[in-house]
């Protein structure tokens, strides 16, 4: 079936339904639409949209093959921007001279070209092992930190959100998933400011990939406000942390729960972490001086 018929997972789904679109997006590569029948009862076939996951090559200064990653081939140059960020592979978007992205048989291939300092950096570790799956942050990673030997400084308070805003942005977090209002299987990331307005979201079938695409794109959008907090539609696991400790984010969101890995880091970092966070509900974990 073709890919642009835009049909729910709810079979009852109509499309006055759809909660709308904040840009363009190409559901040529982004999800295909296949015909399926609940088991039992085949002639109650209906039209599902499912997500595509594509293998994306990533090569640093045409030279370093540094892996593969599976992920939803959206938003590419923003994931490439975070993944270097929170690898620290980079400090600082600079760092990163181009992106080139070509199209083969095979899937995208991103050329990535950093500074040569950093280059240099890279080219001493050892690349990753394995393809990183949309389920995994650090798989194919030489070695996984511990809680106690990363020395990344703890977060400041610098700002803080009023349960109001943080509450608005739940409500409205939804209406921004637009992968998700037709495939029903997307993770998403999103950034609110103080006043709980989401002002960017990204979606991909990896929710570390849907993190790093935020990242990049705060990192390259200077226009972006940089007080506010991030949502999550996933857990909370110990590389979503790390992720987000990296970039400096001090108040994160999570419709599901925390690892107790992750709870620990985000304590010791003083990151304010609320978790299982639902419309009507949302549990605070750590860092609750940040809400008000």
């Amino acid at each position: 079936m073709s890919s642009r018929q835009m049909t729910s997972n709810d079979p009852s789904f109509e499309d006055s339904h759809d909660p709308g679109r904040k840009g363009d997006v190409n559901e040529d590569a982004l999800f295909q639409t296949v015909k399926v029948a609940p088991l039992g009862v085949p002639e109650a076939a209906f039209l599902l949209n499912i997500a595509d996951e594509v293998p994306i090559r990533l090569i640093f200064n045409g030279i370093f093959p540094y892996g593969v990653m599976m992920m939803t081939p959206e938003h590419l140059e923003d994931f490439a921007y975070g993944f270097c960020l929170t690898e620290e592979i980079i400090q600082s978007a600079e760092q990163i001279r181009c992106i080139t992205i070509t199209h083969t048989d095979n899937g995208p291939a991103m050329d990535i070209t950093i500074a040569g300092n950093c280059l240099t950096a890279l080219l001493r570790r050892r690349p990753r092992a394995q393809t990183g799956h949309t389920s995994c942050g650090i798989c194919g990673s030489e070695a996984v930190p511990s809680v106690e030997t990363v020395e990344d400084c703890a977060l400041p308070l610098a700002h803080t959100i009023t349960i109001d805003a943080l509450r608005r942005a739940l409500n409205d977090l939804d209406v921004w998933q637009e992968l998700n209002a037709v495939t029903r299987m997307v993770h998403a990331a999103a950034w609110a400011d103080v006043n709980g307005q989401i002002q960017i979201i990204r979606e991909d079938v990896g929710r570390h990939n849907a993190l790093d695409k935020l990242i990049g794109a705060r990192l390259r959008d200077d226009s972006t406000v940089q007080t506010g907090f991030c949502l999550l539609t996933s857990r909370y696991s110990f590389e979503m942390a790390l992720k987000s400790l990296r970039a400096g984010i001090a108040i994160v969101v999570a419709v599901s729960a925390p690892t107790y890995r992750a709870y620990n880091f985000a304590q010791k970092m003083n990151q304010t972490l609320i978790a299982i966070a639902r419309r009507d509900r949302q549990i605070v974990f750590c860092g609750g001086e940040r809400i008000t």
